[in-house]
């Protein structure tokens, strides 16, 4: 009767006293939500009378072993379906998303629209809007293809997070982290190799979520182009917010900024 009954809830139900109350979080490519780190008790603390829920893309986290669909309609499906069972749908959400998870939070919105109130978008792209080499910027091919294939996790780890990040100040802590992550639940090559079908192909069409989307980006990106955001802001006129030099893994490297945008932007949305 529950999921009944989300279905049929209107679009704007509670919509502006549920802003901030309710968060879903996603991740992007190959990522769980383990890699959010000490960003999540930073963001309980902000809202700290809020429910935060960190949901794995099929084929990561948890699901490690399940094997990731090759488009983000069915990831979205998959990963609502998921909200849905767990019952995180009893009042409208408000999805953060990185990336690959960004892709997924629009579809969710545009299809779903009841589900959500709003939406924080960090540095993703859309194949429609984007060219490839942009979306995975042609300086960093020589880094990311041999990472795929890399057998060594500390070294692939330390790697990824070399290109993901701009911070260098923890980067034997991090990756340390990260690898004991890949230990405990790796996500498989094939599942990696989907995910990035799913991305490269990722089309929304032109109508946008009817829901309030921020979107925000580091200017020092290295792994997808800063432009991926300014294309989807000039599209739907969406406000845009970036951080002067932090690299794709946003939250990592400017997470106190991400907090104090988010608390901004999400007071005037109310």
């Amino acid at each position: 009767m529950q999921n009944q009954a989300m279905k049929k809830r209107p679009l704007g139900f509670g919509m502006n006293k549920n802003i901030g109350q309710n968060w879903i979080l996603l991740r992007g490519l190959a990522r769980e939500s383990a890699h959010w780190g000490d960003f999540v008790p930073l963001l309980q603390t902000a809202f700290p009378n809020a429910q935060i829920t960190l949901l794995d893309l099929p084929g990561t986290g948890c699901f490690n072993q399940q094997i990731s669909p090759s488009n983000i309609k069915a990831i979205t499906d998959q990963v609502r379906g998921l909200a849905l069972t767990h019952g995180l749908l009893h009042q409208p959400v408000t999805l953060l998303a990185l990336s690959l998870g960004a892709m997924v939070a629009w579809e969710w919105l545009r299809r779903y629209p009841e589900d959500g109130c709003c939406a924080i978008l960090m540095n993703t792209s859309f194949a429609n809007l984007s060219p490839f080499y942009q979306r995975l910027r042609w300086q960093s091919y020589t880094d990311f293809i041999p990472l795929m294939v890399a057998r060594d996790l500390y070294s692939r780890e330390l790697k990824i997070l070399q290109l993901v990040s701009n911070r260098r100040d923890q980067d034997q802590e991090i990756a340390l982290a990260w690898k004991t992550i890949q230990n405990l639940r790796p996500i498989s090559l094939s599942n990696r190799c989907r995910q990035i079908i799913a991305a490269a192909s990722y089309r929304p069409g032109d109508l946008k979520p009817a829901q309030p989307v921020l979107l925000l980006n580091g200017q020092g990106d290295r792994l997808v182009s800063p432009a991926c955001s300014v294309a989807i802001h000039l599209k739907w006129q969406l406000e845009l917010r970036g951080h002067p030099w932090a690299g794709h893994d946003l939250t990592l490297d400017a997470g106190a900024w991400v907090m104090l945008q988010l608390k901004d932007w999400l007071a005037h949305t109310r």
